[in-house]
């Protein structure tokens, strides 16, 4: 980097030493500073807080709070409603009822039944509850949330007319 004077090359020396221990601890400071406040909020995220940013981030998702509780749409259909544990709905634990076919809530519930139930009211249509007590798998909520979404989706897009021929 070419200098205008022989000056302004030893002012910039003589700073970069300082500006380098200052950068250096500004860094150590906000990295500790990150991870002290990533700590804090996996700590004190509640299930409804994952579960309310998991449905969000799927696209023309919204949320309204029906019989009580927090449930997730899309377009007209809800694909996803939350139990909580403090109300009969969830029945003394934290759970996330998802839209699904009947044939994947029988799978769910055979492979692992501590973790996955049918739900009172929607069940019988193939709903499947994911207990998120304990540590669940954040993934897998994830993904059974996304074909949940999916399922709704498909069912509320308007469905395409067949054209009628004209005949000559």
């Amino acid at each position: 980097m070419p200098f205008k004077s022989e000056a302004q090359r030893r002012k910039l020396v003589s700073r970069q030493p300082a500006a380098r221990k200052n950068a250096s601890r500004t860094r150590k400071k906000a990295e500790a500073g990150k991870a002290a406040t990533v700590a804090a909020f996996a700590m004190a995220r509640s299930p409804l807080d994952r579960v309310r940013r998991l449905c969000l981030a799927l696209p023309n998702t919204w949320e309204k709070l029906s019989h009580g509780e927090p449930t997730f749409w899309v377009g007209k259909k809800m694909f996803a409603s939350f139990a909580n544990a403090d109300n009969h709905h969830g029945a003394g634990r934290h759970a996330i009822w998802c839209n699904s076919t009947h044939a994947t809530q029988d799978l769910l519930i055979t492979r692992s039944p501590t973790r996955y139930f049918s739900p009172p009211y929607v069940g019988p249509n193939g709903w499947v509850g994911i207990y998120l007590d304990g540590n669940p798998d954040w993934s897998e909520v994830a993904n059974r949330l996304a074909h949940a979404h999916e399922l709704a989706s498909a069912s509320s897009r308007p469905k395409a007319r067949k054209r009628q021929r004209l005949s000559r």
